[in-house]
């Protein structure tokens, strides 16, 4: 019988990758940075198409990384009719903000929330608030806490400090959130019908994991994958240079974004708590 040598190659003690990994497959440098808390592939190309495009997109993943790396983060720009990524990160020992639906876990609220309809409908309306016109995002949230109960205030409050501001103690207006409002609202970008990073992005990052096939890969392998994602990316490009498209919607995705543009543009804010359970029945966590 004749057994595979298992590969030993890794990171060394100041994060440098194996000299395999260093470029494309076309032999052209591949690495941007590279320390102990950060690796970062994309070609110059990938660069200058990036800073050309006028909307950038960002996703991330915990389960396809590695023990050692936290998460993979990508942006991605828009390529005629799809999302392509162009830069790729391995942030390591860095502590990224769940999602909502982690919130809820954390909070003990997950039973809750499979079973009371009335507390899972609120909590969407809280995701629902990225499709609120910016003005109208305080006076959705109070609207919103109203029909929250006592136990669910931990998660009410971490939303309000994360992502509205709480309120100052002078009781007049509110302080700054974490992340400001105009970094998660994407009312205008749906006005404007620029695709939501939300779909594009997380989609992405979904059919990756399917491609690396396992959860917690080895770096030669996580790296080897990246690798074949830039060179698809060249394949595309050629193919977006001779007029060709790249990817088209699937239909059940097609029909969501006209019914969420088609709600948002209706919007009126003499309507807004029919606006909010709208379109909290349009998102998922």
């Amino acid at each position: 019988m004749i057994q595979r040598q298992r590969t030993t190659e890794t990171v060394d003690a100041d994060g440098h990758l194996p000299e395999k990994l260093r470029k494309t497959y076309r032999d052209e440098g591949f690495i941007l940075h590279e320390d102990k808390k950060l690796i970062t592939f994309a070609k110059k190309t990938n660069l200058y198409i990036l800073k050309q495009n006028k909307y950038w997109f960002a996703g991330g993943r915990f389960k396809v990384c590695l023990n050692d790396y936290y998460q993979l983060f990508t942006l991605h720009a828009m390529m005629t009719n799809a999302i392509t990524p162009l830069v790729y990160g391995l942030l390591i020992g860095c502590l990224f903000h769940f999602s909502q639906c982690r919130q809820v876990q954390s909070k003990g609220l997950t039973t809750k929330y499979n079973e009371d309809e009335v507390f899972r409908l609120n909590v969407k309306e809280l995701i629902a608030l990225a499709f609120a016109p910016l003005d109208q995002i305080i006076t959705s949230f109070d609207l919103i806490c109203d029909q929250f109960d006592d136990d669910a205030n931990d998660l009410v409050e971490y939303f309000e400090k994360t992502c509205i501001g709480e309120p100052k103690r002078s009781g007049t207006g509110r302080k700054k959130p974490q992340f400001d409002h105009k970094l998660w609202n994407i009312h205008d970008r749906v006005v404007a019908t620029v695709p939501r990073s939300n779909n594009s992005a997380e989609g992405w990052h979904n059919a990756f994991a399917r491609r690396v096939a396992i959860s917690h890969p080895t770096i030669v392998k996580l790296g080897e994958k990246i690798r074949r994602e830039q060179s698809k990316f060249e394949v595309d490009m050629a193919k977006i240079l001779q007029g060709h498209n790249i990817k088209t919607k699937k239909a059940c995705y097609r029909k969501l974004d006209e019914r969420i543009t088609r709600l948002v543009n209706l919007f009126d804010p003499t309507q807004l708590d029919q606006f909010l359970k709208n379109m909290a029945a349009n998102v998922t966590l």
